[in-house]
């Protein structure tokens, strides 16, 4: 969290129905006569005061296009126009006035931009990406993706899992063939990365090496960056390709690189489907 910006309010009721019914936040913190509003990471709140502000622009990011086009159909009633593309700044978007009449924006960049997810939405927003645009992912971007992987939680602290970076184009279409259209995502990417864990740091190898892969996969995403799991590639064979030790455990070969396209999330069971309890819940 980095700021919130507070605006003062003549009609707290009426503001916070609009901003939640109508846009979708959800009530972050209330606080006596403040009431502080959430979209995503941006939090913006409202004291109620015997006057309003009404300058500048509130603006709203959304990903993609559709959401925005989703969003002008729901609220064309009060939209100042339709959205448009704005070639300057790159942008696609369009404006409203809330009940106050302050100006809301709503847009989505033409170019992607990457770190500005929140934790809930980096978890479900990403998806398994199979296939891959041919640029490459500049060396900085990997620094920095690494750095975070080095706070993957390991058995006693052992620290036992390490990260092959696999960039030869031999060599991924050899890895994409190992298992047929399973594995054929890391011959369409510009690399892959083996996760790898050393038995001799840990008694939890495996774990340790899966914890490690989801903590990639993750910091890939922040950055913009697709992955998917390729399982079953704990294969001496590969070992030997790969030069990794053959006690050594591969917990998976993900193919990485940006998305050539983000599928849609498939239907995703509800909470009390799969969540148990030792004893009957009284309120869940």
């Amino acid at each position: 969290m980095s700021g919130i910006l507070f605006l003062n309010t003549l009609n707290m009721n009426k503001i916070r129905e609009f901003y939640r019914s109508e846009i979708g936040m959800i009530v972050w913190r209330e606080q006596k006569d403040c009431i502080v509003l959430q979209h995503g990471n941006f939090l913006l709140g409202f004291c109620q005061r015997e006057t309003i502000d009404t300058s500048g622009t509130i603006t709203f990011f959304f990903d993609t296009k559709e959401e925005i086009d989703a969003l002008y159909h729901k609220l064309i009633s009060i939209a100042s126009s339709e959205p448009k593309e704005n070639t300057k700044y790159g942008i696609y978007h369009f404006f409203i006035k809330d009940p106050e009449s302050r100006i809301v924006e709503f847009q989505t960049f033409l170019n992607p931009v990457f770190c500005y997810k929140n934790g809930e939405e980096m978890l479900l927003t990403r998806r398994s990406i199979r296939n891959f645009q041919t640029k490459s992912i500049p060396k900085d971007v990997l620094h920095k993706i690494f750095d975070i992987c080095r706070y993957s939680p390991t058995s006693k602290n052992s620290q036992s899992y390490y990260y092959l970076i696999i960039e030869s184009k031999h060599k991924l279409e050899i890895l994409g063939a190992v298992r047929g259209e399973n594995s054929s995502p890391i011959k369409r990417a510009p690399m892959a990365i083996a996760i790898c864990a050393d038995p001799t740091k840990s008694r939890k190898p495996e774990q340790d090496a899966c914890i490690a892969a989801y903590q990639l996969m993750i910091a890939c995403w922040y950055y913009g960056i697709g992955t998917c799991w390729i399982g079953s590639m704990d294969s001496d064979e590969i070992k030997e390709k790969l030069g990794i030790p053959k006690e050594h455990v591969i917990a998976t070969i993900i193919p990485v690189g940006y998305p050539a396209k983000i599928p849609s999330a498939p239907r995703r069971r509800e909470s009390k489907e799969m969540v148990k309890f030792t004893e009957e819940p009284k309120d869940f």
